[in-house]
């Protein structure tokens, strides 16, 4: 075996090895000690984050193999003080970690350790309570210079106000998550962060590109309309914004009642927006339509939930090129967004009852995409799935279903894809000439950018 792998020079196998999944680069391991060593190459685990859980059940030559393919991301569960020390002393070349499911209540001195990783760029933290403050001064003062990338979601805080000075302080942020959760230990309703500190936040991050907010509370009157839009204190005549030139915004679980009609006219720099509804209420006009008049550079758009697409259809940027909807769709909806983007490249959607033979009618609304996804929902795709061939761009297909879906076949003895699909998806393919990628499966989570908010679980 090994001398039929020396034919090959080991460039090209760690190229072949570069398209293999995770458990696949695994199995290959398994075949030589030849090939274990060029599948450890570190270019193949550059992006990989490892998940560890109790250190003490690894073996040494666990942390060797980490340690050749110079792994410098982890996502752990809570770790003691020990197990800390062991983390600096096996892996002190960290640039991103990722603490999820602590489960327990912490203490601002907790996170001291993270002063040990010198190389430490990227902070995750997800599904934790600190009864101290988790960005106190002394943990500012080491993270502030080296912090680019942080992510908070569904942290209780004894504080918000507080959390949220600390994170003023970090003038290099370029990527900020922050999802509200609560304060204290009651089941209080979250408040959101007062206009006064939110504004000293993005006065104070010049560096800041993508936002993503996270929003439940609901407070008793809306929230001001210059709430995202902080005017620059060194002009205090008229009006000049202040804040940092965002490129991606997420509004994570808002009402629609508790931002104003006005409330993105300064953030004319953005080139992707998601906004994720939590529910709509009746007899609230939808003012996604009046957020989307000012950006006019927008590039992607993502709306999750929220009211009918014929609200908002006709002030959809010309500029989008990747549109992804997390709504019902009929074909009259896809007739009027397709004027709208000319120029659409990537589309997300979902095939539900109401949208009728929507594969059908692609080919002439978006006739130049490259990538294409579309879920399932109750029933699997039927023969005008063979229509997208037409799409002469074409080069990936995702086709997907509910996951419940997917469970309850599975069960039955019936997977996914069933013998029928997978008929239609070889056609697909020889009617392109193998042009087409089809991916059935589901995507991997990415435990750096994935909160429990925003994935689909797929």
């Amino acid at each position: 075996m090994e001398d039929q792998c020396l034919q090959l020079p080991p460039e090209l196998w760690v190229y072949v090895f570069s398209f293999l999944s995770t458990e696949e680069k695994h199995t290959v391991r398994l075949c030589s000690h030849y090939l274990r060593r060029l599948v450890d190459h570190p270019s193949l685990w550059r992006d990989y984050t490892a998940t560890l859980s109790d250190l003490r059940r690894y073996s040494c030559g666990f942390w060797d193999t980490l340690r050749r393919r110079r792994l410098t991301r982890i996502a752990v569960r809570h770790l003691r003080r020990k197990e800390w020390r062991r983390l600096v002393k096996l892996l002190p070349s960290l640039t991103a970690i990722v603490l999820v499911d602590g489960g327990r209540i912490y203490k601002e001195k907790y996170l001291e350790n993270l002063s040990q990783f010198p190389d430490l760029r990227d902070l995750v933290v997800r599904n934790a309570t600190f009864e101290e403050p988790m960005l106190g001064e002394s943990v500012s003062v080491q993270l502030r210079e080296r912090l680019t990338h942080l992510s908070v979601c569904n942290v209780r805080l004894p504080c918000t106000e507080d959390f949220i000075n600390g994170v003023s302080r970090m003038g290099n942020l370029r990527y900020l998550l922050f999802h509200q959760q609560g304060e204290g230990y009651g089941l209080d309703t979250v408040r959101p962060v007062p206009c006064a500190v939110f504004h000293n936040l993005l006065l104070s991050l010049k560096k800041l590109k993508h936002l993503s907010w996270g929003m439940k509370g609901e407070p008793p009157e809306p929230l001001p309309d210059d709430y995202f839009s902080p005017a620059d204190p060194n002009h205090p005549g008229a009006f000049r914004y202040g804040g940092p030139e965002l490129s991606s915004l997420e509004l994570v679980d808002y009402p629609e009642t508790i931002l104003p009609e006005n409330a993105l006219r300064s953030l004319t720099s953005l080139t992707s927006l998601t906004v994720r509804y939590r529910y709509i209420k009746e007899g609230i006009e939808c003012r996604l339509r009046s957020w989307l008049s000012p950006l006019q550079q927008l590039k992607t758009l993502t709306i999750i939930g929220g009211n009918s697409l014929a609200t908002y259809t006709t002030t959809i940027p010309r500029s989008v090129s990747r549109l992804t909807l997390r709504v019902a769709i009929t074909l009259k909806d896809m007739d009027s967004i397709a004027p709208k983007v000319p120029g659409l490249k990537h589309l997300d959607i979902e095939q539900n009852r109401s949208s009728g033979s929507l594969c059908r009618r692609i080919p002439m609304l978006f006739p130049k995409l490259r990538t294409l996804r579309i879920r399932f929902f109750r029933r699997e795709p039927e023969k005008d799935l063979l229509s997208l061939h037409r799409l002469r761009h074409l080069v990936q297909l995702e086709l997907l279903v509910e996951r419940s879906y997917i469970l309850r076949d599975y069960l039955n003895g019936h997977p996914w894809p069933s013998p029928s699909v997978q008929a239609l998806i070889d056609e697909v393919r020889q009617l392109s000439d193998n042009r087409i990628n089809v991916i059935t499966a589901m995507r991997q989570r990415n435990p750096l950018r994935d909160c429990d908010c925003m994935w689909e679980g797929d």
